[in-house]
C-alpha cells in the first residue's frame, strides 16, 4: 500500500488595515466568505483583538492606540493560530489598531499581506457625533490614523490600497485589484448582501453611505472638525479628500 503525504499548505497572512467604522467589517465579511480564507474571528466585528485569550492585552483598555505599547506578537500569533483553519491558504485578521503596529506584525507573520483602506474623514467622524463623542478629538484621531496609513502604504512590503468610496462605487475594479494582489481571492463575491454594522441597521448590498452620514453634520459640527482638518489638509489631500465647508 502506498501512502501519499498531505501537501503542506503555504499560508498567507492577510491583514486588513483600516480606521474604525470605515468599512473594514464590510470588507472582512466579503473576503471571509471565500473557500480559501479563514478569519480568526467570525463573530461581531470579526476582530482578532477581541478573542478571549488576547482581549485583555489588546482590547480591554483605553490604551489601544498607543504606538509605544508593547505587544508580544509571538504569543498573539500562537493564540490566533488556535482560531485560524490552517488548511485554508489565506489566514485573515482585522483589528483597527493594527494600523499603528503593522511593521511589527510584518516581522512575525510571514508572509504578511496588507490591504489598506480609508474612508472620508467627515463620514467617519459623524459616527462620533451620533454616539455623543467629542468631534475635535475624533478629528485628531482620524488625522493620526491617516498619517500611519500613509506610511503603511508607502513602506510595507506587500500592500494593496483602495478607499471605502472605491470599494462601494466601483467594486468590480476593486475585485480585479484584489485578485491580482492575492490570486487565491479569485472567487470573491462582490454582490454579497452584507450584514456588516451600519447606521441604517439593515442588511444591504455594497453601497456608499457617506452622503447620508455627512449631511447629518451641521455648521457647528463642521467648524469643530475643520479646526483640525484645515491644519492637516495635506494628509486629507493625499487620500483625495477635500475640506468641507458648510
Amino acid at each position: 500500500m502506498i501512502f501519499f503525504a498531505k501537501k503542506k499548505i503555504k499560508n498567507k497572512y492577510l491583514f486588513i488595515l483600516c480606521p474604525p467604522f470605515s468599512g473594514s467589517t464590510l470588507l472582512t465579511e466579503i473576503i471571509a466568505t471565500l473557500k480559501n480564507v479563514s478569519p480568526n474571528n467570525e463573530y461581531g466585528t470579526r476582530e482578532g483583538q477581541t478573542l478571549p485569550s488576547v482581549r485583555k492585552i489588546m482590547f480591554d483598555h483605553e490604551d489601544r492606540w498607543n504606538p509605544n505599547l508593547f505587544y508580544d506578537w509571538k504569543f498573539i500569533k500562537k493564540e490566533w493560530l488556535k482560531h485560524w483553519d490552517t488548511s485554508k491558504t489565506i489566514l485573515l485578521e482585522k483589528s483597527p489598531p493594527n494600523i499603528i503596529r503593522s511593521f511589527k506584525i510584518q516581522k512575525v507573520f510571514k508572509p504578511a499581506y496588507f490591504i489598506c483602506m480609508v474612508r472620508n474623514p467627515y463620514a467617519r467622524c459623524e459616527r462620533n457625533k451620533r454616539m455623543g463623542g467629542d468631534l475635535i478629538e475624533a478629528a485628531k484621531s482620524m488625522v493620526m490614523q491617516l498619517k500611519y496609513q500613509k506610511n503603511n502604504i508607502e513602506k510595507l512590503d506587500r500592500v494593496l490600497f483602495f478607499t471605502y468610496e472605491k470599494l462601494t462605487e466601483n467594486p468590480k475594479k476593486v475585485k480585479t485589484e484584489m485578485i491580482k494582489f492575492i490570486p487565491e481571492l479569485e472567487d470573491i463575491n462582490i454582490d454579497l448582501i452584507s450584514s456588516a454594522h451600519n447606521f441604517l441597521n439593515k442588511k444591504m448590498k455594497i453601497r456608499n453611505l457617506n452622503y447620508e452620514k455627512i449631511k447629518k453634520l451641521n455648521r457647528e459640527d463642521l467648524e469643530k472638525l475643520n479646526s483640525i482638518f484645515k491644519k492637516e489638509n495635506e494628509i486629507l489631500s493625499y487620500f483625495g479628500y477635500d475640506v468641507i465647508d458648510y
